[in-house]
């Protein structure tokens, strides 16, 4: 019996529908049930062949749990390595890469020094900034929002130079971005299960949290199928295989805003029964999926284009050079032999 595991916090509607329609769907050797987390020991797996994690952003014990449970052969459901790696700067670099626009976006180092540094430990920093050039290239409006983290935290819009360091002296130790406020006319929030089950939400974050899947916007077919295209290249770019991306279509061009949220929001109160009823539904089918696809004693993770193309070069590079050494000797003789 192969057991799929969902680890969360308050969440309440989904957890509880995602295990019964799991159990529902009646596969052969497959059961679900809430994590039940005890004991963790070192390079002792857990019970659970998948694992969709909703919870670890929060509880940094529940990441080192699910690190050592993937290590030992679970499925987690996103890759907690690459999780705890990536940040939403990192990401805008790697939706360029493969071609999806976003916003004009600088990274700005903390307010306050981080705790243990003095400003010896900046030497390398140009200081103060080329505040000048930045104002130049984002324009006014900006956002200000951290680099790391989501939920609309610490978030500021401003209009003017004096807005903006107002803000940016409120954020302490938070590494920031300032980015081009894209005033859009239509926005949209996309589910992505596996990287291929794609679900296009009108959404309008301007309205309060329980009524922002509330919009009359609707995306024509052709901008359906470009949100689609630019949804799948991002989550394969970055090995996601449960998230949301948010776009902010201006002139027509949609503007990738917000694409690092593995663990998004799936309350029925919030995303609508229409919307819940989806993400349930793919979500077992998808961890179906990956159980059955689940093979003992090896490595069950899936990790994202960038890094798998990462590793692809360094090999390619490694190769090259044991080639390169191999010939030498050959070239060495040679050339002795002709003197």
């Amino acid at each position: 019996m192969k057991k799929i595991g969902i680890l969360f916090g308050m969440e309440r509607t989904f957890p509880k529908a995602f295990v019964e329609r799991v159990n529902e769907m009646n596969v052969d050797g497959i059961t679900a049930e809430p994590v039940k987390v005890d004991v963790v020991q070192q390079a002792v797996g857990t019970p659970y062949a998948v694992i969709i994690d909703r919870i670890s952003q929060d509880v940094p014990f529940y990441r080192a749990y699910l690190k050592n449970a993937a290590a030992a052969g679970a499925a987690v459901i996103n890759n907690p390595f690459w999780w705890s790696a990536d940040e939403k700067f990192i990401n805008n670099s790697i939706a360029i890469s493969v071609g999806v626009p976003v916003p004009k976006t600088v990274l700005l180092p903390s307010f306050a020094r981080p705790d243990d540094t003095t400003d010896a430990s900046f030497t390398n920093l140009v200081f103060p900034l080329s505040w000048q050039q930045i104002f130049d290239y984002l324009g006014f409006p900006v956002f200000m929002k951290p680099h790391a983290g989501g939920g609309w935290k610490s978030v500021f819009k401003v209009h003017n130079v004096d807005e903006l360091f107002n803000a940016y002296h409120q954020t302490g130790q938070l590494v920031m971005m300032a980015q081009e406020a894209i005033e859009f006319e239509e926005y949209y929030r996309c589910y992505c299960i596996g990287r291929k089950y794609v679900r296009i939400m009108p959404y309008e974050p301007r309205n309060p949290h329980h009524l922002r899947y509330v919009s009359d916007k609707n995306p024509s077919p052709e901008m359906e199928k470009l949100l689609t295209d630019y949804v799948l290249r991002l989550n394969n770019a970055l090995g996601y295989d449960f998230n949301t991306v948010e776009f902010a279509v201006r002139d027509g061009i949609p503007y990738a805003i917000d694409f690092c949220n593995p663990a998004p929001d799936a309350d029925v109160h919030s995303v609508g029964q229409e919307n819940f009823e989806w993400v349930v539904e793919h979500a077992a089918k998808y961890a179906i999926e990956r159980a059955q696809q689940h093979k003992e004693g090896q490595m069950n993770l899936t990790w994202g284009d960038f890094v798998k193309r990462s590793v692809a070069d360094m090999q390619s590079v490694e190769k090259a050079t044991k080639e390169k050494k191999a010939s030498s000797p050959a070239k060495s003789s040679q050339k002795a032999k002709k003197q």
